[in-house]
């Protein structure tokens, strides 16, 4: 008897120094000589969850629910059943989840009287809402859950409810007030104030909600603070994968992508460990996009195949893998499909900029411009400087496109200041291809010159090879005679003997963007007429 009891004691230690690995053995092996009693099974339990051990974590649970109700203590149970069926629902069994919810709501109600399970019971009423599209309702379930946790000062209650609140918000298009609520949420956390498995929750559904609201910054420092948290336990293996997708988003943004793609793919591997299918789809999706920005095509395409499996949408990276593999038609329907699906502002700012992209290569310049409006409309609203900055690479990509490169290098500049200041080496990379393609439409070939081999050399540091490869595509100044590649269809059109009215129809272009393209190419090749500039086409083969 005394072995049991020094295991057990042993295992109650460990859980309060958090070596969640010591814990479990010690609690399981107690529990081998003598069946545990409700509370040192919850011990148990949580240690499991700790430890990536999500079947072990949901048999003991049950467990320690059935105990509870064995010794009569139905609230306590309910609480069991109720986490019992957050982790069904983070593993995707929607339907095993509901049960649980709805046991424990009767137990609940059998109860007949105010307690705070009944806040903790409104939080998967407020996720059903959201999924029904029903987001102030939703907001109004997670606002009750928040009164009922700071009514019965039950601090776990209140930081997820809180943080259930801002990622409303966000969806909603209320990013400032969403990112108040993640502050409020995370001042529980970070003093230690909430319980192990509900903090890992906190954490990353905060730096989640922060990625979603493009706020790099945010997300960086919560980030780190979880990478604190997560060092602190070195046994620790549930919310590690988590972790380490964050991580790789931030280094993928600041450049490190050989690192960001290592992180990727232990990410990916801890999430699956732990049975998380949203976080194991995300971080599959995050080695596509590296994947496809250093041009490795098959690996990226295999995993974003992987991610649509695990429930993550692969979009827009898999159309933006088709344009970059040259077919423009399967790029352009997978994004108008995906776009006519979503929504919620900054779930289409998450498309647009792919969408005016592709629209762009495709030649709906109507669609590209629509794009480009929409997302300044949103940026605007949501006060991100990212998607700002976002917003402004792609007015300047689209005004190029419109042959009105002044207003391209206008919109470009700010684009390139902020991605500076966010440190995004990528990104300003990509701002000055623009800007040189810009600059040299305006005739400035000397900065032209500057930007372009600046946005090389990043390119070349980053192993972008589809940038380059477009990089040289697009930097012939003496073949193309300075015209964009917009401007040489324009320019073999009137050779061909094509009035503005037949150009715009053949391209998908307004009359007034085919007159701008014209004056244009008059200018670039110092020609007056329309016969002039036909002559030139045919003299120097660009006809």
């Amino acid at each position: 008897m005394k072995h049991v009891v020094d295991e057990l004691q042993q295992g109650r230690d460990s859980y309060a120094r958090r070596a969640w690995l010591d814990a479990y053995e010690s609690l399981s092996q107690a529990d081998e000589t003598a069946p545990l009693g409700a509370e040192d099974l919850e011990l148990l339990a949580t240690s499991a969850s700790m430890v990536g051990l999500m079947d072990d974590h949901l048999t003991i649970l049950e467990r320690a629910h059935h105990a509870h109700l064995d010794a009569g203590e139905e609230l306590r149970a309910a609480r069991a059943a109720f986490f019992i069926g957050m982790t069904l629902a983070v593993r995707g069994e929607i339907g095993p989840a509901g049960g649980w919810f709805g046991r424990a709501q009767r137990l609940v109600e059998r109860a007949g009287h105010d307690c705070v399970e009944q806040g903790y019971l409104l939080v998967p009423v407020a996720f059903q809402r959201q999924e029904s599209g029903d987001l102030e309702g939703a907001y109004t379930a997670a606002a009750g859950a928040v009164e009922i946790g700071e009514r019965f000062g039950d601090t776990d209650l209140a930081a997820v409810a809180l943080h259930v609140q801002g990622h409303i918000r966000i969806k909603q298009g209320r990013v400032r007030d969403g990112l108040a609520l993640f502050d409020q949420a995370m001042v529980a956390v970070t003093t230690g104030e909430v319980s192990p498995v509900l903090t890992g929750v906190v954490y990353c559904g905060v730096i989640a909600g922060c990625e979603d609201a493009f706020d790099p910054r945010r997300a960086h420092e919560w980030t780190n603070a979880l990478t604190r948290w997560c060092e602190e336990q070195p046994q620790l293996v549930s919310y590690t994968g988590r972790c380490l997708a964050h991580r790789a988003g931030i280094m993928q943004l600041r450049g490190a992508w050989t690192e960001a793609l290592s992180e990727a793919r232990l990410a990916r591997d801890r999430c699956e460990q732990v049975m998380n299918r949203a976080a194991t789809g995300q971080a599959l999706y995050q080695q596509a996009e590296l994947h496809r920005l250093q041009g490795d095509f098959a690996a990226a395409e295999a995993a974003y195949r992987d991610a649509h499996r695990w429930g993550r949408e692969p979009q827009p990276g898999l159309a933006q893998l088709r344009l970059a593999q040259g077919d423009v038609a399967a790029a352009a329907a997978a994004i108008r499909s995906v776009m006519a699906d979503s929504g919620e502002p900054l779930q289409r700012a998450g498309l647009l900029p792919a969408y005016a992209e592709i629209m762009v290569a495709a030649g709906d310049a109507e669609e590209a411009r629509k794009a480009c409006l929409e997302l300044a409309e949103i940026a605007a609203r949501s006060e991100s400087a990212m998607l700002g900055a976002i917003a402004a690479r792609v007015r300047g990509a689209v005004a190029l496109a419109e042959g009105d490169a002044q207003v391209a290098v206008t919109a470009l500049r700010d684009a390139r200041r902020v991605w500076q200041e966010l440190d995004a080496p990528y990104e300003v990379a990509r701002v000055r291809v623009l800007t040189g393609l810009a600059c040299r439409a305006l005739g400035d070939d000397d900065t032209a010159a500057l930007e372009l081999e600046a946005a090389r050399s990043v390119f070349e540091q980053l192993g972008a090879a589809p940038d380059l490869a477009r990089l040289e595509s697009t930097t012939e100044p003496r073949q193309t005679h300075g015209l964009s590649a917009r401007e040489l269809e324009v320019l073999r059109l009137v050779a061909a003997g094509k009035t503005n009215r037949e150009i715009a129809a053949a391209l998908v272009l307004s009359e007034h963007t085919v007159a701008r393209h014209v004056q244009n190419i008059f200018r670039k090749l110092r020609v007056s007429s329309r016969t002039a500039a036909s002559a030139f086409a045919f003299e120097h083969g660009l006809a």
